[in-house]
């Protein structure tokens, strides 16, 4: 019997990844690099800023596929980009650097023929489609699809290289809110004209949400970003050759399902980097607290120091110590606390005392 089912075992296989998503089957895997809180990029078009992403987190064309079938492979001479993604710890932002080569740039008309950029993002891997016209329900009427699911729990954002005369990005949804301050920024760097060749850097962030409808921003829900989470994203540069004839497009794919722009099961896993060993301190005391209960005044304290600690030593402004890593205080008193928390480790010492933070009723 077991031999038996030991011989269905490569059917049973080839018919999973036939019915299997291929972003499901897909092993590759991306980096989004973490910028030093005092190193954010400046949206301004300078690239500069880059300098200090190392080459591999780049995302060239090589990794891109024309999945309208009418170019094998690309080619640098028509069309060359390459794309960096960045972070910054406690800023619930994506950072992009977008840099390409065109040998045709078409952005003369107002509506959607122009050379785009498409960025798809779901930020907490909730998969699934993410525009009316794949709602699940089918008996939905449109229009309420439209305004209560597309784009609310991922994103996607057409954006124009470049955009003139009109706004750097359609933000793909009932929610045109999230590609404006304060959820975004864009700036172009381009001295080419429409029809010519010419190479065009575009440095953006975007907020990516969890849920964010049609309502505006009071209801909505930022993803939050940290440490080593995983996002899920995928992206098309879509490349007009002849500004009067539609057929010659290109619409080269990140994920190599179509459907990515509107089915989020179809994108890729991006990691969030740590910090770069270049920039961290080789040991650096930091600490969060959350009140467990005001009215017993009790408070849970959080170490969060980086590098190699061997010793904690916690004073919690009360003449109350504590040499435990995580400790639980209760304060006697009502009051407004300097708690401070010393670590020591072999690469020395550090100190981090917050003022005033820690207060109980």
């Amino acid at each position: 019997m077991l031999y038996k089912n030991m011989l269905k075992l490569p059917l049973l296989i080839a018919l999973f990844n036939l019915f299997t998503p291929v972003s499901a089957q897909e092993k590759r895997s991306y980096k989004i690099f973490q910028f030093p809180a005092n190193m954010i990029p400046c949206i301004d078009g300078n690239k500069s800023d880059w300098a200090i992403v190392p080459d591999s987190f780049n995302i060239g064309t090589d990794q891109l596929v024309d999945d309208n079938k009418k170019f094998p492979t690309a080619d640098p001479k028509n069309l060359d980009v390459k794309v960096k993604v960045g972070w910054v710890k406690g800023l619930n932002r994506l950072y992009f650097l977008y840099e390409a080569y065109d040998n045709y740039w078409d952005f003369t008309h107002t509506g959607l023929h122009n050379d785009i950029f498409e960025v798809v993002v779901d930020a907490d891997r909730s998969g699934g489609p993410l525009i009316d016209e794949q709602h699940p329900n089918p008996a939905k009427e449109r229009w309420e699809a439209y305004f209560d699911f597309h784009g609310v729990h991922a994103q996607n954002y057409h954006i124009f290289t470049p955009a003139e005369g009109k706004d750097w990005a359609l933000a793909w949804g009932s929610q045109p809110w999230i590609k404006d301050l304060p959820y975004a920024n864009a700036a172009y760097n381009y001295n080419f004209r429409p029809g010519d060749s010419g190479r065009l850097v575009l440095e953006f962030w975007i907020t990516p949400f969890d849920y964010a409808g049609s309502e505006g921003p009071v209801r909505a829900v930022e993803s939050n970003l940290y440490d080593n989470k995983i996002i899920s994203m995928s992206w098309a540069v879509i490349d007009y050759d002849d500004v009067n004839d539609i057929k010659k497009q290109g619409f080269w794919n990140l994920s190599r399902e179509h459907k990515m722009y509107g089915n989020a099961s179809y994108h890729l896993p991006f990691t969030l980097m740590p910090l770069d060993s270049r920039f961290r301190k080789s040991i650096d005391a930091q600490w969060s607290f959350k009140v467990a209960d005001m009215k017993r005044r009790l408070v849970a304290f959080t170490d969060e120091s980086e590098g190699k600690i061997t010793s904690w030593k916690w004073d919690f402004g009360d003449d109350s110590v504590s040499s435990e890593q995580h400790p639980i205080h209760q304060y006697k008193n009502a009051g407004k606390y300097i708690v401070t928390l010393w670590v020591e480790g072999p690469a020395g010492k550090s100190r981090r005392a917050k003022v005033w933070d820690v207060a109980v009723k």
